[in-house]
This record gives C-alpha cells, sequence and structure tokens, in this order.
C-alpha cells in the first residue's frame, strides 16, 4: 500500500502504539486519589509537558480535547461567550477548514458581524487585509497556519502581530493542525492566544487533541460536569489516547526541520515528475507547506482517478476528508482555475514516503490517461 492521504490521518507510528497500551494498563481514572489513579495522572502530566515543551508554553496552558474539532469549537464559542455580549466583529480567512467555518457561521446566525479575508487575484492572502478588517468591535481572528488542501502557509505570524501591536485586547485563535510537527510552530512567535491541535495528523491516534490557552485569557468551559483539566474541559481524560499524543509529539520534535527538508525533497521530486507529463498541473504555489500538493490532472475527474488509483493501492484524496467529495469552494477562494477544479487530487507526505511512493503514482496516473482518457 502507498498512502498519500496523510493530511486526511496518519498511521500511528509505533511509539503512539506502545504508549496507547502503556494508558491502557495504567487504567486508574486520573481524579482518584488512590495510587492507580496517580500513576494515570502522572502519564497525562507527562504528555502534557511534552506537547507544552514543543509549543514553547508552560504545561498549565495545554488543555486536552477529543481532537482539532472541539479545540476549534471551544476557542470560538469560548470567545464568544466571554467577549460577544459587548463586541460583535469576527474575522476569520475565507479558506478555513469548516471546524472554524461552520462556528463562525454560527456566530453570525447569532448575530455576529463575521468578515472573511479571501485570497487576492494573485491567490496570496494579505496579512495586511487581516489586520484592516480589526476594528474596535472585534473581538476574535481566526486564522489556520497551513491550509490543509494545498499547503498554503497564512501569513498568520505577521498579522497577528500587527492586530496585537494596536488591537491588544483582541483574541488571536490559529489552527495549526496542518502545521504543528511538520514546520515550526511557537506559541509566543505565532501571537497567538490560543491554539487548536490534533493528534491523529502526526502519528498519533484519532479522538485525542489539544487547545493551548494563553495564561490571562479567560474563557469558561465548553464541557461541564465533573471540572477535570482545571474545569476547563470535564470529562475523564482518555488516558491511552492522551500517552500516544504524547508519544508521537517527542518522537518527531527533535526532528521537524529534518524532516521538513526530507518533505520539501520529495515534493520536489513529485513537482519535477509532474512538469514531465505535459496534462498534470501542479496548483499548490512556492513557499508553502512541502507537506501537501494539490495538482490536476486533465481530462480525468478527481474521483474517477481516486478510485483508478485506489485499486493499485495508491491511496490519495480528492480535497479535504471533510468534502466527501463535493467541489472544493477554498479551491474556488485560491483561484484555481474552474476547468482544474474537477480534476484536483491532493498528494500528502508522511515523513516515511519516498521517491519509489511518488514513482508508482506518476505511474498510476500515466496509466489512467492512457486507460481513461478517449482523447490522447
Amino acid at each position: 500500500m502507498i498512502y498519500l492521504d496523510n493530511a486526511a490521518t496518519t498511521k500511528p507510528c509505533d511509539e503512539a502504539k506502545a504508549a496507547v497500551m502503556k494508558g491502557l494498563e495504567v487504567f486508574g481514572n486520573p481524579s482518584s486519589l488512590h495510587r492507580a489513579g496517580l500513576d494515570a495522572e502522572l502519564l497525562v502530566s507527562d504528555a502534557r509537558e511534552i506537547i507544552a515543551d514543543a509549543l514553547g508554553v508552560t504545561p498549565d496552558e495545554v488543555y486536552f480535547t477529543s481532537g482539532a474539532t472541539e479545540s476549534n469549537n471551544t476557542a470560538i464559542f469560548g470567545a464568544y461567550k466571554a467577549h460577544g455580549k459587548r463586541k460583535k466583529r469576527v474575522v476569520i480567512s475565507s479558506v478555513e477548514h469548516p471546524a472554524v467555518k461552520n462556528p463562525a457561521q454560527e456566530l453570525e446566525d447569532m448575530g455576529c458581524e463575521v468578515i472573511k479575508i479571501s485570497p487576492d487575484e494573485n491567490g496570496e492572502i494579505n496579512a495586511r487585509d487581516i489586520f484592516s478588517a480589526v476594528n474596535e468591535d472585534t473581538f476574535l481572528v481566526s486564522c489556520m497556519l497551513v491550509n490543509n488542501e494545498n499547503g498554503y502557509i497564512l501569513p498568520v505570524e505577521k498579522a497577528f502581530s500587527m492586530i496585537k501591536k494596536k488591537y491588544p485586547q483582541v483574541i488571536t485563535h490559529c489552527d495549526c493542525v496542518q502545521g504543528f510537527m511538520k514546520i515550526p510552530v511557537k506559541a509566543k512567535k505565532l501571537n497567538a492566544d490560543m491554539i487548536s491541535l490534533s493528534g491523529h495528523k502526526i502519528y498519533a491516534p484519532k479522538g485525542i487533541g489539544a487547545l493551548y490557552v494563553k495564561k490571562g485569557i479567560h474563557i469558561p468551559p465548553f464541557m461541564l460536569g465533573g471540572g477535570q483539566e482545571k474545569g476547563f474541559r470535564s470529562g475523564t481524560e482518555s488516558v491511552p489516547l492522551i500517552c500516544g499524543f504524547g508519544a508521537a509529539v517527542k518522537k518527531l520534535a527533535p526532528n521537524v526541520s529534518a524532516n521538513f527538508e526530507k518533505a520539501a525533497d520529495i515534493q520536489a521530486y513529485l513537482i519535477e515528475k509532474c512538469n514531465e507529463n505535459g496534462d498534470v498541473f501542479v496548483n499548490s504555489r512556492k513557499g508553502g507547506s512541502p507537506y501537501v500538493t494539490s495538482i490536476a490532472v486533465n481530462g480525468l475527474k478527481s474521483e474517477v482517478l481516486l478510485h483508478y488509483l485506489e485499486k493499485r493501492e495508491i491511496y490519495v484524496s480528492s480535497g479535504s476528508a471533510c468534502s466527501k467529495g463535493k467541489k472544493s469552494s477554498v479551491l474556488k477562494e485560491f483561484r484555481y482555475p474552474e476547468q482544474s477544479l474537477d480534476s484536483t487530487i491532493r498528494i500528502s507526505f508522511s515523513i516515511d514516503t519516498t521517491k519509489a511512493d511518488i514513482d508508482a503514482l506518476m505511474e498510476g496516473i500515466k496509466s489512467a490517461q492512457n486507460d481513461l482518457c478517449k482523447v490522447r
């Protein structure tokens, strides 16, 4: 199997799987006062410290969630609960994941003014455009760091820095799902008050994520109950999944730069091979995350090509896994040619992707062109 859909999910690494098993064996409730509970609490604390260190924050600023969707919802609706009665404006990019876009739409339905910053005529999002949309009535700005469909890196650091200098009271939130452990990410450098993370995008299990909340940012609890996670996110912590998350971060953190360079080399090879085929076009722009590349194959529908490659046990995506085959509104926002939207596939790498995998992909695409295109 050649798996090139790592932006949708990744295969759990051996370290994460071993940590999950340890978390299952240490079965006590982390909130219990006896030894079994303390052993479980220590595992949770260790994982929290690993993730906090990777972000450059303190452990008491990291809260575990069920995943990035919950983290995003907690950040957005929490900011609204804290400040939405006095202020009404929210600023997001127009290319956000549905886990940000849909909560923002809900706020708009509730009476907020939601400003969406679109790419310009060159398909670029300008930091000054984000900054210019902020005013004294703004309580939240939420922008993803890396777009999940084409790898575009948004100017979060520059935009948030400008915003914080003029409007220090505005809460800044970043969906870092496709950036964390793939490109260097530090909370202070991003000027982000809140950061959403996901485990299953970085070789940890599904069902676990985290939300960084900067000290001094007061967000009401999103999950109410027994008061776990210092009262911020109630519900008994999933010790096995948290352990897996921590183990994956521990494995990746020392090698982010080296893995980035490897991914960049693989992406350059992919682009070179695409350019050799006159009917394959690279949508992704230079300077993005090398882990995600969007390409279009002239004359072939995305879903048809996806299933053709699947028969060869080559797995790619026709876009975001959450879109389930629908034509991408995000790629429209990036001003991709209309004719390429139906023929776009997303190639996303893991740390284990090889050039041989790319060769097999390109051979599969060439075979599909020969077998499926009427005129060749």
